[in-house]
C-alpha cells in the first residue's frame, strides 16, 4: 500500500450531526463511495488520517489505526487512496471464455482445474494471471495478487464468475454479494435421490475441528443458506440438482450435500470414494468413472450492473467433461 501522500486520490469527510456517534468504517462509507470493507483496508494500511481539533492545516495529523472507534463533530478525516500497484505477477496469454465484458467488469466461465487467484502452490496459471494479459489495467483493484476478484469458485468447480475492472465496480460488487443482492445458481450430479422435490438447507458452516482443509456443518459457525432444487431423478442412483446461493461460504454447497447424504460426485473431499457396480447403467457408470473432478457447475450468475443498474443474466454452458456426464445419464435413464 502506499503511503498517504503517494495518494492517487484523497477524499474528506467532515463529520456532522448525521454521522456522529456511529463506528468510523460505518460513518466513512456512508459519507463516500467506498465499502466499509475497502475503508478498513485504508485504515489498517494508515491511509485514513484525522485532522487535530485545534487547526485545518497538516501539521499534527493523526494516522487511525482502529476502524470500530466512534466519530463526533466537528472531527474532519482524510481518506487516501494510493496509486494502482505495480504488480510482480506476470501476465498469461491464457484463453479465458468471456461471457460479458464492458469497461467496468467482465464476467467470464471458469475452467474446470483453474484456481482462482495465486496462492501457496498456484504461482502461476490462474485467472488472475490470465485476466492480466486480457485487462492491462487491472492492476491496484483489490490489492496485487486478487487485482478485481470479487468471489471465487473453487478449483474444481466450472462456470460463471465475475470480476471488476474499476475501483468503483468493484466496491459496488462487493456491497451487493454482501447483501445477496446477487443472483447464484449451481449444477450438481449427485450419488442418491432426495426424498424431497425442494428444501430449504438452513446450516451454518465452520472450519472443520479435525481436518482443517475441510468444512463441516457446526453449530457455532456462520450463516450457510442454501435452496436446493430437484432436476432430474436417475432413479435411485444419482440426480441433479439446482442449487441457489443466499450466502457463500466456503465450500457451501459441497458441506450441504454432504450433510444431506447426497455427496457430489467425484468430489475427493466431502464425498467417499465410490465405484458403481454392475447395477448401474454401463454408459452411466462409464462416464461416472471418467469424472476427474466434482460435478458442480457455477451456471446462472445474475446481478444489476455495479455502475448502469442494468439488469443483467448470464448462463455459463457446460464444459465438456459434465456435458458428456449429463448425456450419458440422460441416455442411461431415458
Amino acid at each position: 500500500m502506499s503511503k498517504p501522500d503517494e495518494a492517487a486520490q484523497c477524499i474528506t469527510i467532515s463529520i456532522d450531526d448525521a454521522l456522529s456517534g456511529q463506528r468510523l468504517d460505518q460513518a466513512l462509507a456512508s459519507a463516500c463511495d467506498l465499502s466499509r470493507s475497502r475503508i478498513q483496508q485504508l485504515i489498517a494500511a494508515g491511509a485514513v488520517l484525522r485532522h487535530p481539533f485545534s487547526h485545518d492545516g497538516k501539521d499534527g495529523m493523526e494516522t487511525v489505526r482502529k476502524h470500530a472507534v466512534r466519530v463526533a463533530t466537528p472531527q474532519v478525516y482524510e481518506i487516501h487512496i494510493p496509486e494502482n500497484t505495480a504488480l510482480s505477477l506476470q501476465a498469461e496469454d491464457i484463453p479465458l471464455d468471456i461471457l460479458f465484458e464492458d469497461e467496468y467488469l467482465i464476467v467470464v466461465n471458469k475452467a474446470p482445474g483453474m484456481v482462482v487467484h495465486p496462492s501457496h502452490g498456484h504461482d502461476n496459471g490462474t485467472l488472475v494471471h490470465a485476466l492480466l494479459h486480457h485487462c492491462p489495467n487491472l492492476p491496484g483493484i483489490n490489492g496485487v495478487e486478487r487485482p478485481g476478484i470479487v468471489h471465487r469458485i473453487d478449483k474444481d468447480t466450472s462456470g460463471s464468475l465475475v470480476v471488476a475492472k474499476t475501483e468503483q465496480a468493484h466496491q459496488r460488487l462487493v456491497e451487493m454479494f454482501a447483501r445477496h443482492d446477487i443472483r447464484r445458481e449451481y449444477l450438481a450430479w449427485c450419488r442418491g435421490a432426495p426424498s424431497w422435490q425442494e428444501q430449504r438447507i438452513d446450516l451454518p458452516i465452520a472450519r472443520h475441528p479435525q481436518h482443517r482443509q475441510k468444512m463441516s456443518v457446526q453449530e457455532h459457525g456462520k450463516s450457510a443458506i442454501t435452496e436446493a432444487r430437484v432436476e432430474v431423478r436417475y432413479k435411485h442412483d444419482f440426480s441433479r440438482l439446482r442449487l441457489r446461493l443466499h450466502t457463500g461460504r466456503t465450500h457451501q454447497i459441497r458441506v450441504h450435500l454432504s450433510h444431506q447424504q447426497l455427496p457430489i460426485l467425484a468430489d475427493a473431499v466431502y464425498a467417499r470414494s465410490y465405484n458403481p457396480g454392475n447395477k448401474i447403467p454401463a454408459i452411466a457408470r462409464q462416464a461416472v468413472l471418467e469424472l476427474k473432478r466434482q460435478a458442480l457447475h457455477a451456471e446462472v450468475l445474475g446481478m444489476a450492473h455495479p455502475i448502469s443498474g442494468q439488469a443483467l443474466l448470464f448462463k455459463a454452458p457446460l464444459p465438456d467433461d459434465l456435458a458428456r456426464l449429463s448425456d450419458a445419464l440422460d441416455s442411461a435413464y431415458a
